[in-house]
Order: C-alpha cells, then structure tokens, then sequence
C-alpha cells in the first residue's frame, strides 16, 4: 500500500514537473515573441508587415526625379511632421546624394526599394539577389548602413522576394492604405482614398516625379490624420511600439 502510494506521489511530481516546465517555457516565448514583438516569420514562412496596432506610418517610395521630393520635404517641415519613412532605390539615392542627406537631416528614416526598381514578382532569384546586394552597396557609399526595412519596388512580389529579404536580415513592409497618387486622381480622390485611415494603417505615398499631385495634396491629407487624433510614427516605431499584422503570400 506505501508502495503505491509512493509510486502514485511520483507521478504526481512528474506531471507537476512537465506542467511548470511548459508554463516556464509558454511565458517565455510570450516575452520574446509576445504582443509587444513582432515576429515576421512563421513555420509557414517569411511575411511582409502591412498594418500595426496603433498610431499611422507616412510612408513615401521614391525610384526617380528630383523635382517633387523636395517640394514633399517642404510640406512636411512645414506642417512640423517629425516622423516619416522614405523607401528609396538605390539608384536614385546615389543620384540625387543631397536630397537622400535632407531627408536624413529633417530626422526621417529610409528604407529601400532594392536598385533598379524592378517588379521582383518577375525577376529570377538570382537578379532579386543582386539588385538587392546592388542597392545595399549603394547606400553602403552613402554611408546609410542601418536600412532595416525594404519594399518591393512596384509593390509586387512572392515568397521568394520575402525568403531572400529575411536572408538578409530585412523586415519586409507593405502598406494598408493607398493614396494611389502616382496616377494622378486629383487632390479631392486622393483624399478620399485615405479618408478611412485608422489606427494601425500604413500609408502608402510617392515622392517621384511621376507623382505630381502628391505635395499640393499633402497638406489636406496631413489635417485628415490631424483630425482623427492619429499620431504619425516611423514604421520601425511603429513595429517596435506594438503589435503588428502580417500578410502571408500564398
């Protein structure tokens, strides 16, 4: 009888044992990987960040010209708006050097659109890889090195463009929101394609050359986010400061 009891008073030492050594590790893969962490990869595969938790990320992609972005930078120095991301080719970077050295002094922050703006959803790996590599190394001359963020250039890409990204050590960063302003709508569309902004949303702008109506309508777009109460952020403030949705890419 003392026997079983003993037996019986193992197990239960055994399976209490188990339990806290699965709670110990539930709790710590809440605190690494938790609502307060991104994860950007799953067992299903790299994805690309598309919307946060809360707060806005202005975001502005630039592959040529040099007429507009300094007529965007001027807007947003004037309406005193801190905080943006700028996706930039790397061609266009070692172009125009003096305005990718504005938009670092104004405070905002830069990520890349690989070199030659390609659609990556069209390209073999290998001429994903080097463009990448390419634009990297341009940025590398300019002396930007901490780039975190990418973007496919044209906005299209698969599982490879992400797979070859998270290679590098890249979060690769869509957008919830699209002003759509590179195909010139006029000022009133344009505001009414970003008139549902909420929370979380990451706006997608252009501040190539091929945008004309983006500056002239930035100051209207800018008091609509004003008006929801919604603070701008940088996307790597807004990945840092909470939760984020993923979009996988079948």
């Amino acid at each position: 009888m003392n026997f079983f009891i003993t037996l019986q008073a193992k197990k239960v030492k055994k399976y209490v044992f188990i339990l806290t050594l699965a709670f110990v590790t539930a709790w710590f893969l809440f605190v690494q990987y938790g609502p307060g962490n991104p994860v950007f990869s799953t067992s299903n595969g790299p994805k690309a960040v598309y919307k946060g938790e809360k707060n806005v990320a202005l975001t502005f992609n630039i592959g040529w010209g040099d007429e507009k972005a300094p007529l965007i930078l001027d807007e947003l120095e004037n309406s005193h708006v801190k905080n943006a991301t700028f996706f930039l080719s790397g061609s266009w970077a070692e172009r125009h050097p003096h305005i990718v050295k504005r938009i670092q002094d104004q405070g905002y922050e830069i990520g890349m659109l690989g070199y030659n703006y390609l659609d990556y959803s069209q390209a073999e790996d290998q001429e994903v890889t080097k463009d990448m590599l390419k634009g990297k190394e341009s940025f590398r001359k300019l002396g930007i090195v901490d780039i975190e963020y990418v973007r496919a250039p044209t906005g299209h890409f698969d599982k490879r463009f992400l797979s070859i990204a998270e290679k590098f050590g890249y979060t690769v960063v869509h957008w919830s929101v699209d002003s759509k302003d590179w195909t010139n709508p006029g000022v009133t569309r344009i505001l009414k394609n970003i008139n549902d902004t909420k929370q979380g949303d990451i706006l997608l702008f252009h501040a190539s050359d091929s945008a004309k109506q983006t500056a002239k309508a930035l100051p209207a777009v800018l008091s609509v986010i004003q008006e929801k109460g919604l603070k701008m952020v940088t996307v790597s403030e807004m990945i840092s400061n909470s939760s984020v949705k993923t979009k996988e890419i079948k």
